[in-house]
């Protein structure tokens, strides 16, 4: 195995410490909340109907009620969790680590035996596979086309399965090397049920290399770095990433209902409010070049195409509609006359000279300017992070319902039926 591979690996499994837990049961938290409010959306119904009609065994529970097999069901838990674009991100990975992993973590541990503890433990490893894998991938990889969440997912997902199956070393290499040739994802699919799915791929595969692996399953071990391997294939950079400390402590959480690429922007107009939209003659976002090809789209049709237009999102904000609200990013918003007209004040540029989590905005009025700013990589403490997540969860789904998943993730109990008990 290449020795890039043997730093994600080593990183990725090494003990962690009661604070970094701490932030995947905030994921976990997170992950739950999401899957659970994203269960009715098509994409989630779909695959969900489609294993379930498949039959088999009742190894692991869906989001909606029942069970199913464990690789079906981390494929439809993977797409109805993504359904609503509400998940974690991690910017350096370029992708979601929760959506891909944490439904491999739940299935094959629940069809063995095991508990909450167990299952953290393993999602939190291939949560830090993941986000070193899309390192790895880095941003030729993404810009070519490929969906790092789906891709670098998948062989976290792996990581995570595999650790809940085996402690044999050569079974993981073997598993990964399987998930290679699996391994798969779009951005083209962005803004359509496929870029949900494309996590619920990363999920099921995951599960599949790594139950193939576990039967002795064999495959090139120069499937991911030698000759016309996953790294040479997928233009990827190959660059080795930062092998010190745990980088799930730099996961970003949502707090708005639409890409990671538009918090920024969201963030900076809220610091401008009370702002009369009424007066908004223009509006000038600059953003990180790699945004303009993920969340642009200019004159968005479609609620699910909404969560991925700077310009759609301002005007909604300036409107004084909640972004936090799923019910904002409506067909029927995309055809308001005032939503239209707002949109069209609307200018997105690139600008090379801001990171990834930036945004910059001068908004003309017929009072005069305003300029605002906001950068996502702004620390968040322990306490903050926790307070709106809560709210979030509470506003999903309604206190009651909220409290009972917080506390089946944070409760003293062990067993993971905590879990799959609040999932239906």
């Amino acid at each position: 195995m290449a020795e890039v591979i043997e730093q994600v690996l080593r990183a990725a499994l090494a003990d962690p410490p009661e604070a970094v837990l701490d932030i995947m049961r905030l994921s976990l938290a997170d992950w739950l909340a999401v899957g659970v409010a994203g269960q009715g959306e098509a994409v989630a119904r779909i695959t969900r109907d489609m294993v379930q009609a498949e039959g088999g065994a009742q190894q692991a529970t869906f989001f909606g009620g029942g069970r199913g097999p464990a690789r079906g069901v981390a494929l439809a838990n993977g797409a109805a969790s993504h359904a609503l674009d509400l998940d974690d991100t991690h910017f350096a990975h370029i992708g979601h680590p929760s959506v891909a992993v944490i439904p491999a973590a739940l299935a094959v541990a629940e069809q063995q035996g095991l508990g909450k503890a167990e299952m953290l433990r393993a999602a939190l490893a291939g949560c830090e596979a993941s986000i070193r894998f899309g390192i790895v991938f880095g941003r030729g990889h993404y810009q070519i086309g490929f969906h790092q969440t789906a891709t670098a997912g998948a062989f976290g997902a792996t990581v995570a399965a595999t650790m809940l199956l085996s402690d044999n070393p050569d079974v993981m290499e073997r598993a990964l090397a399987i998930v290679s040739t699996r391994a798969s994802g779009l951005k083209s699919q962005f803004g359509t049920m496929g870029k949900p799915y494309n996590a619920g791929l990363a999920a099921a595969n995951g599960v599949e290399a790594a139950y193939l692996a576990q039967r002795g399953f064999t495959s090139s071990r120069d499937a991911i770095d030698g000759p016309s391997g996953f790294l040479e294939t997928h233009h990827c950079d190959g660059q080795a990433p930062d092998t010190s400390g745990f980088l799930m402590e730099s996961v970003s959480h949502k707090f708005h209902a639409c890409c990671h690429g538009l918090h920024a922007t969201l963030e900076a107009l809220h610091s401008l409010k009370p702002l009369d939209a009424a007066t908004v003659k223009s509006v000038h976002i600059q953003t990180h070049p790699r945004w303009m090809s993920v969340c642009n789209k200019t004159s968005p049709a479609t609620g699910l195409e909404a969560k991925f237009s700077y310009r759609m999102v301002t005007a909604l904000s300036l409107l004084g509609y909640d972004t936090a609200d799923l019910n904002s990013f409506s067909d029927a918003l995309c055809d308001h006359p005032d939503v239209i007209a707002l949109r069209e004040k609307v200018e997105v540029v690139a600008e090379d000279a801001l990171c990834e989590t930036e945004a910059r905005l001068l908004i003309e009025t017929t009072d005069g300017s305003l300029i605002a700013a906001y950068d996502l990589a702004k620390p968040i403490g322990p306490s903050e992070r926790s307070l709106r997540l809560r709210a979030k969860i509470d506003a999903l789904l309604g206190e009651a319902r909220g409290e009972m998943i917080w506390d089946a993730v944070h409760g003293a109990g062990g067993a993971l039926e905590d879990i799959t008990s609040r999932m239906g």
